[in-house]
């Protein structure tokens, strides 16, 4: 009895000598498999984006339709984040530390716990290079617009200004110093914003008052000359336009809003399978990494 329980406190000993000078993480091979995983992902990424600028055409009724480029770009999402995953994982499991003593089902868990790690390495890996790449391109746009702003002699000071000429108050201001006949004679800066102001709360509030109806076509009527019924037809064909514009600009915005949505979802998708690829891969890199047999 004395002699068994010796031996349980020895291999109780010698097991937990184990366990003290061998991690439960070979860091080293986390990042080996995320190194390699962010590396793929990268490429796959660019073949993608190259594929699809091939068979996607800026003229209408040519090339692919976006419903095939929308579904063409959520498969190779998906295939990219499995692929990159499962190599990445599996190398991490097979060029882990193998540890001895272990039982088997920590040594499953390990693994897992291995691939699991090197997907979300290789995941803030390329979600930083892809965030430093997509400042670099705004930053320079931002500047080339600098650039062509300063050529043009448009200064911030006339940019801020022209934002604030939308405001609503200047219109209720216009309506006080509205003149009871518009003159041709008029500055013709002014009476463009004054028209741009009233187009713009019109639109704003959905109709056009018959008050601000009147003053645009005696507006239309100064500046061109033509008779009033003319500049009265004239002003509501270019109501009706504006307010179609709206309405299509209120779609585009709803259209980019449910595409927005829709691929944050599939994203989501995607890494989800990424990172249960990568968890199953290193189990398997682990496996064969503990059954190698030393010549």
């Amino acid at each position: 009895m004395e002699s068994r329980i010796a031996a349980d406190r020895s291999a109780a000993i010698h097991s937990a000598s184990n366990e003290s000078f061998a991690s439960g993480v070979s860091w080293a091979a986390v990042l080996a498999g995320a190194i390699v995983a962010a590396s793929l992902t990268l490429i796959l990424i660019l073949l993608g984006s190259g594929l699809g600028f091939a068979i996607v055409s800026p003229w209408a009724n040519q090339g692919a339709s976006v419903t095939a480029v929308g579904i063409t770009a959520v498969v190779w999402l998906i295939a990219t984040q499995l692929i990159a995953s499962a190599l990445g994982g599996y190398l991490s499991g097979r060029l882990r530390t193998k540890w001895v003593d272990i039982h088997t089902d920590e040594v499953f868990f390990r693994d897992t716990a291995h691939g699991l790690l090197a997907w979300g390495v290789a995941v803030v890996i390329s979600a930083a290079f892809l965030a430093s790449a997509a400042t670099s391109l705004v930053g320079g746009a931002a500047k080339a617009g600098g650039t062509a702003l300063a050529a043009a002699g448009v200064s911030a000071a006339g940019m801020m200004s022209t934002v604030k000429s939308e405001d609503g108050n200047n219109y209720f201001t216009d309506i006080l110093l509205r003149k009871k006949e518009p003159s041709a004679d008029d500055n013709n800066y002014a009476a463009h914003e004054e028209v741009g102001r009233i187009l713009f709360t019109a639109l704003k509030q959905g109709d056009i008052s018959a008050s601000d109806r009147e003053y645009l076509a005696k507006i239309v009527a100064a500046r061109t000359g033509v008779a009033a019924e003319d500049a009265s037809k004239r002003v509501n064909e270019v109501i009706v336009q504006a307010k179609q514009a709206a309405v299509e600009a209120k779609q585009a915005a709803d259209t980019a809003r449910k595409v927005a949505a829709q691929l944050s979802l599939w994203t989501f998708l995607a890494l989800l399978i990424g990172a249960f690829c990568a968890s199953y891969a290193a189990t398997i890199g682990g496996r064969q990494r503990d059954h190698v047999q030393l010549d």
